[in-house]
């Protein structure tokens, strides 16, 4: 893999790598800015996006909350397959730059 990546790798890597952290229990978006060092903004706008890959990602709020508190949950992975992201998320990662 080049060191470099094109915003079109960076951007599907990005979104693989979200949705498999969703799918791992990083489940907010605090929680996955905390985990990658992304901005909110990023964050919000790649989980928005794992629909453009067919990934069904949902937000179930908490019961009895306020303020939108839930989490996010992968629903189905459309032609992704989830192994080949679970093997893979430490490199995809490494390659994005994040902790």
């Amino acid at each position: 893999m080049t060191d470099a990546l094109s915003k079109t790798r960076s951007s599907f890597y990005r979104r693989l790598y979200v949705a498999y952290l969703i799918d791992q229990g990083i489940q907010s978006v605090p929680a996955l800015m905390e985990a990658t060092g992304m901005p909110r903004r990023t964050a919000q706008d790649t989980i928005t996006s794992l629909g453009e890959l067919d990934i069904e990602c949902a937000f179930e709020p908490i019961q009895g909350e306020r303020h939108n508190s839930g989490r996010y949950v992968i629903k189905a992975w459309g032609a992704i397959d989830p192994a080949w992201v679970a093997a893979h998320a430490e490199r995809l990662g490494a390659a994005l730059g994040y902790r």
